[in-house]
């Protein structure tokens, strides 16, 4: 089994989805955020887990089902945010961020029989998943995060680290 590890922003107006604004107002873009971290959290409490996580910037809210650990983010960037999110986990671990809306249980679900790692490529250059048979936050540590090549830099060092991909 694996844990099951979402990071998020708390969905509060001005903090999350603020490219939307506009054309949506900054309370309709939290409504989105909000949306879509609930319907994230579901479909990772609906699927088979060791553990769960939140590893949230800010408060839990009603869209936080029940059986998830929640623990804070640390300071810093999105790579030493993620590396702090991997540190506290043990075994197997699957990070997918809170705009997943799209995710099932069989895309959740992964078996590390052939390989040390998963990765998900997303279409803007990053990623939307990446899962790792040994949490090292070092895999993250110093990766540029939030530019079209962030995938790119991502999965060559998942591959220089002699992981199986």
């Amino acid at each position: 089994m694996t844990t099951l590890l979402v990071i998020a922003k708390e969905p509060r107006p001005g903090r999350v989805k603020t490219r939307l604004t506009p054309p949506f107002s900054p309370k309709q873009a939290a409504a989105l955020a909000e949306a879509s971290l609930a319907d994230t959290l579901r479909t990772v409490a609906d699927t088979p887990a060791t553990r769960r996580v939140l590893a949230l910037d800010g408060s839990p809210g009603p869209w936080l089902p029940a059986g998830f650990d929640v623990v804070p983010q640390c300071a810093g960037g999105l790579d030493e945010r993620l590396a702090h999110a991997f540190a506290g986990c043990a075994g197997p671990t699957l990070l997918i961020g809170m705009d997943t809306p799209q995710v099932t249980p069989a895309l959740l679900t992964v078996d590390f029989a052939d390989c040390d790692a998963y990765f998900g490529p997303a279409e803007d250059g990053g990623f939307w998943a990446l899962a790792l048979a040994d949490p090292d936050p070092q895999l993250l540590r110093g990766v540029p995060m939030s530019t079209p090549e962030t995938g790119a830099v991502q999965r060559r060092r998942l591959v220089a680290a002699g992981l199986r991909v």
